[in-house]
């Protein structure tokens, strides 16, 4: 039994429910917008873990679930829980709601079934220099420079050329290339330090892991971050790519290390046959990627929660 855990509209989470149905894998899905109506219980005696998740006027055994699926959204951004015009939001139904949504989250930390994926091991992504310290265990990264120092930061652009600029945090930013135009807001660094990187000519890759399968996409934009590539009306195009056997076990391996057994690795390979890796998104938004391409990351995804795939160093898919 999987628990799908989220809004369940948001593309993700619905492609992965519209698997588990296809596929005919039993599946719970619990709609954090209907929290009100939930219930949860948890309690650990001599070290086994049990519980009950009631969700309306059913209930499941915690430890009856295999797989848990999780994109839950901060409860403060949910319409229920935010002010509207003339009314004020229920300020017992939203402890309630956070007391359901804390001890789920503590649940999933030490739950014996396969999370995708737990919050501590996707922590490493809130640091994004830490997690490239991690990455280069596996691959090449491109030379970096964090700092809120202007004058330090016009040195590396002087020494690199061509620089791309983002944010240090875990928080969805916009990749740019350095231009003289942004020279006279470079001050601003003082106040945010600012991830510098030298610029990596080659091909966009996305290899999304799930367990030890993979699903490779290159991505062919003149955009520098082919993400927003529309905003500049860029156009972008996917296509399903098979990776050498010794990348895609980096990758894999690289998930492991991680501990993200489903996650989107960036790479970028060279004219000389050469890979970088940028980052590694510990929740990806594969739906992108699978609508485009017809890969079936979702099917891949429910069957490793439904504990039909194994999991280890070794890319069954190569």
């Amino acid at each position: 039994m999987i628990l799908f855990c989220g809004i369940p509209t948001e593309p993700p989470l619905a492609l992965a429910i519209e698997a588990a149905q296809r596929l005919q894998l039993g599946h719970v899905v619990f709609n954090q917008r209907h929290a009100r109506f939930c219930n949860i219980a948890v309690d650990s005696h001599l070290g086994e873990l049990t519980g009950t998740l009631r969700i309306a006027d059913r209930e499941w055994c915690l430890e009856g679930f295999s797989g848990v699926y999780t994109r839950l959204m901060d409860i403060n951004a949910l319409p229920e829980n935010r002010p509207r015009r003339y009314t004020k939001p229920d300020d017992a139904a939203i402890l309630r709601s956070s007391f359901l949504h804390q001890t789920l989250a503590d649940w999933m930390e030490i739950a014996t079934c396969r999370v995708v994926n737990r919050a501590a091991p996707m922590s490493t992504n809130v640091s994004k220099p830490y997690q490239a310290q991690m990455i280069s265990r596996f691959f090449s990264t491109p030379t970096t420079l964090v700092t809120n120092d202007p004058d330090a930061a016009i040195e590396f652009i002087k020494r690199h050329g061509r620089v791309v600029y983002k944010s240090v945090s875990s928080i969805r930013s916009i990749v740019r290339e350095w231009s003289a135009a942004d020279a006279a807001k470079l001050y601003k660094i003082r106040w945010l330090p600012t991830q510098f990187q030298s610029f990596v000519e080659g091909v966009n890759l996305r290899v999304h892991v799930v367990g030890s399968k993979i699903f490779a996409t290159q991505i062919s934009s003149a955009a520098v971050d082919y993400r927003y590539a529309t905003r500049e009306d860029i156009e972008v195009e996917m296509m399903e790519l098979e990776l050498p056997l010794e990348i895609a076990e980096k990758c894999v391996a690289l998930s492991v290390e991680l501990q993200l057994p489903f996650c989107g690795i960036d790479l970028k390979r060279t004219p000389e046959g050469n890979y970088y890796c940028f980052e590694v998104n510990p929740s990806p938004a594969y739906s992108y990627y699978q609508e485009t391409t017809g890969q079936p990351i979702a099917d891949a995804l429910v069957e490793y929660l439904a504990g039909r795939t194994e999991v280890d160093h070794e890319c069954s898919s190569c």
